[in-house]
C-alpha cells in the first residue's frame, strides 16, 4: 500500500529510508542534507566509499543513528546529468529490489527529483505512484511506502497523482508522523 505523510523523514520509525543522492553520495535537497547529518560519520564513510555511482543505482547500509535500520541511496542526479523522469524511475526500482533483496517489508522516502532546478512536485508524484504501481506486488515485499512531504501542497499533488490510477495499491493518507 502506498501511503502519503506530511512530515520529515527522518523522524519516521520504519525498517528503512529510500534517500535520493547524487552520483558522489552527496544530498540532493536541503531535507536530504539533515538526514546526511543525522545519519553519523561511520555511516557516512560507509557511504562515500562506495561512490560515485551512475544514475538509476541503488545501495543499502546500516540506518546509523537514524530511527530505520537501513538507508538505501538511490542516486538520482550526476555532477553532468541533471534529474529526469527515467532516472528516478529507475532508482526507484533499483531502491525496491534492495528492499526486497534484504526482506525489508516497508519503507520511507521522499518526492525523488524535487528541488531547485529539479522536476516539479506533479512530475514526481506522476512518476513515482506510476512506478510503484508498476513493482509493487501483494505478498511481496516491500508492502508499504511512505511517501513524506513536507507540505500540505506536496501531499495534495501525490493524493492526486494516487486517485488518477486505478487498481492497487491505493492511497492512504494517515496524519503526519503516523506509519
Amino acid at each position: 500500500m502506498i501511503h502519503v505523510r506530511v512530515g520529515r523523514l527522518e523522524e519516521m520509525v520504519v525498517p528503512a529510508y529510500l534517500r535520493p543522492v547524487a552520483a558522489d553520495g552527496s544530498p540532493v535537497t536541503p531535507s536530504m542534507a539533515r538526514l546526511d547529518s543525522a545519519l553519523g560519520e561511520k555511516v557516512r564513510e560507509q557511504l562515500r566509499r562506495g561512490m560515485p555511482l551512475p544514475i538509476g543505482s541503488a545501495t543499502i547500509t546500516p540506518g546509523g543513528d537514524l530511527p530505520a535500520d537501513f538507508i538505501v541511496s538511490v542516486v538520482v542526479r550526476s555532477q553532468d546529468d541533471p534529474v529526469t523522469e527515467a532516472g528516478i524511475e529507475r532508482a526507484l526500482v533499483n531502491g525496491l529490489r534492495r528492499l526486497r533483496e534484504w526482506a525489508i517489508d516497508m519503507a520511507a522516502t521522499v518526492p525523488l527529483g524535487t528541488g531547485a532546478g529539479n522536476l516539479d512536485a506533479e512530475t514526481s508524484a506522476r512518476v513515482m505512484i506510476a512506478t510503484l504501481r508498476a513493482e509493487l506486488e501483494p505478498d511481496t515485499n516491500p508492502r508499504d511506502i511512505i511517501i513524506v512531504v513536507e507540505s500540505e501542497y506536496e501531499k495534495e499533488v501525490f493524493e492526486r497523482a494516487l486517485a488518477a490510477g486505478d487498481g492497487l495499491p491505493f492511497l492512504d493518507t494517515g496524519e503526519s508522523g503516523e506509519s
